[in-house]
């Protein structure tokens, strides 16, 4: 099975996280979602990629809200032999002065267009290890300090080393996100010169050769969350030999940021939405940051309903999303309505089932779903619960939410407690659900299901966003903050409408903005001009869906990055 992949060179992709199905728990949220629909495109365009990435027996977690609408975390384990074929490969890496056997699964993620892309998990789950390092690879971003770092040891250095055991032939290594940056210690070993051929003051590295191999895309637009390791955890943890003053210049002086060891040793480095790129240029001065922005999978996020009509009207959208633009001229706005009718209807049932609340189709549904984080704003919409009131009664609406918040995150989890309050708050005058245990599917289900896609977070810090474009694929426009992909979406009117401007200033009037958007324009297009209503729902698809795909987001990584 694995020699149909190791016959020609490919494109070696590390992330943490992947989310390859929505009952294989490798991902928590945007950042795995991302790096699955990375590989289906790949997949579907046949671009030949491998991706690495941690088992997470344990997953991540599964959600129930206590009678107080507290957040319960449980295990979400899973058995990685149900679904992938385990490797006849092992190899160690040294973490706490002991050999760490590390073995691997073959994911084999298939393409709705027979395509084919190998995906490499790996596992410390084996006999040969102690008890403690047997778990390394069990809880995705589980554990402390220590325990991260192990985990990126054995992502960035375990999974080079497994690639080469396999046979695997890397043209070049994309890490998504800093986690994988210890791949690069792996790197300077096999681009070490000798040292008997070093002349005074020379590097001991080949770093051209090294950066040529390597392309960093970097999500994160806040310092803080950046990884960093103090070197004594370091020193201690990866006991294995390093070139710890190379390793300082690269990673920094004070402590080992991945980051940091990322850009230096990567000659192709992006953010993920050309405001991004300008954040990080900003954070990180002297370094080129080109702008890549993200996109979602056509097919995987769009309604049964819509795949049928653009089949019927747009022929070979799925593989050229482009044909997307041509959705306002050659589908009929009845055919829209009624494809969109289907999706809030299932929409509708899922509510009834899982939060036994009945939901009006005929009123407008308003939805929010991502991480519930304080910078996310979740709360945002519940900030004058009078005016929500008074808005509602003139012209009714519904709110559907979801989310899950770091189980470490204590403030995220008091804003979904706070949430519940506006909730009961609010019973009588908006009916509002919030689904529990937010996943792949029921995302699938909220975006292409209700009528409005909200996204509320603080300025500058959405990095991208990816939840809208999969409302857009639906024809469900956005009303969001002008950061992330929306600064480049929103065409006022058009597309969706922006809450506020684009200045950091304007994050304290938001709310007020929010608000008269929805009272004087929003609500009243959709109860009093259908035809118009259905025009941005139109614009939604043939400006957002037809460009803010993961189609062109690959083709352009693969004329940009990878050929080069």
């Amino acid at each position: 099975m694995l020699e149909e992949f190791i016959h020609e060179t490919r494109i070696a992709y590390f992330s943490m996280e992947i989310a390859l199905h929505n009952n294989i728990p490798t991902y928590s949220g945007g950042l795995g979602v991302l790096a699955g629909d990375t590989i289906r495109s790949a997949a579907d365009l046949e671009l030949p990629m491998v991706a690495v990435t941690l088992v997470s027996r344990a997953g991540y977690f599964r959600q129930e809200l206590d009678a107080e609408c507290g957040q319960i975390e449980h295990p979400d384990s899973w058995q990685p032999d149900t679904v992938a074929s385990s490797l006849q490969a092992k190899i160690a890496v040294n973490i706490e002065g002991r050999l760490v056997w590390v073995s691997g699964w073959l994911y084999i993620l298939e393409g709705h267009m027979n395509g084919r892309q190998p995906v490499i998990l790996l596992d410390t789950d084996v006999d040969e290890n102690h008890d403690d390092d047997r778990q390394i690879t069990h809880y995705l971003y589980g554990g402390d300090e220590a325990y991260r770092l192990k985990q990126e040891i054995v992502l960035g250095m375990g999974g080079m080393r497994m690639l080469q055991a396999l046979g695997f032939k890397v043209r070049q290594y994309h890490m998504n996100e800093g986690h994988s940056a210890l791949l690069a210690i792996e790197l300077l070993r096999r681009y070490a010169y000798p040292k008997e051929d070093l002349r005074s003051g020379e590097s001991a590295y080949d770093i051209p050769q090294i950066r040529e191999l390597c392309n960093f895309t970097t999500h994160t637009p806040v310092d803080a969350g950046h990884d960093r390791f103090a070197y004594d955890l370091v020193g201690r943890i990866l006991s294995e030999e390093f070139d710890r003053a190379t390793l300082k210049r690269l990673a920094g002086e004070d402590r080992l940021n991945m980051t940091r060891l990322a850009l230096n040793l990567s000659e192709y480095v992006n953010g993920v939405a050309k405001r991004h790129a300008e954040v990080s240029r900003k954070m990180f001065p002297g370094y080129r940051v080109h702008a890549v922005t993200n996109g979602v999978h056509p097919f995987t996020w769009t309604a049964r309903s819509f795949i049928d009509l653009y089949n019927k009207h747009l022929p070979g959208w799925c593989h050229q999303p482009e044909i997307l633009i041509r959705a306002e001229c050659c589908i009929s706005d009845e055919a829209i309505w009624e494809a969109h009718c289907q999706a809030k209807s299932i929409l509708i049932e899922k509510v009834k089932a899982l939060c036994h609340i009945s939901l009006d189709p005929q009123i407008p549904i308003f939805g929010f779903a991502r991480r519930m984080t304080a910078y996310k704003r979740p709360d945002l919409l519940f900030s004058d619960l009078e005016r929500l009131k008074n808005i509602a009664r003139q012209r009714p609406f519904q709110v559907v939410l979801a989310g899950k918040a770091h189980p470490r995150d204590l403030d995220g989890k008091h804003l979904i407690r706070t949430i519940h309050q506006h909730i009961q708050e609010l019973a009588g005058d908006i009916p509002m659900a919030f689904v529990p245990d937010y996943d792949m599917e029921i995302a699938r289900t909220m975006v292409a299901g209700v009528d409005l896609w909200l996204n509320t977070p603080l300025r500058p810090m959405e990095a991208s966003g990816t939840s809208g474009m999969k409302a857009a694929f639906n024809g469900v426009p956005n009303l969001s903050v002008l950061d992330g992909w929306w600064v480049e979406g929103c065409i006022e009117g058009i597309t969706g409408w922006a809450v506020g401007d684009d200045t950091e200033s304007s994050n304290g009037d938001d709310a007020k903005s929010l608000y008269d958007k929805l009272e004087q324009t929003i609500l009243p297009l959709y109860y009093d001009d259908r035809s118009r209503w259905i025009a941005v729902m139109k614009g939604a698809i043939s400006k957002n869906a037809s460009f803010f795909n993961s189609h062109r987001m690959m083709r352009r990584y693969a004329t940009e990055a990878y050929i080069r």
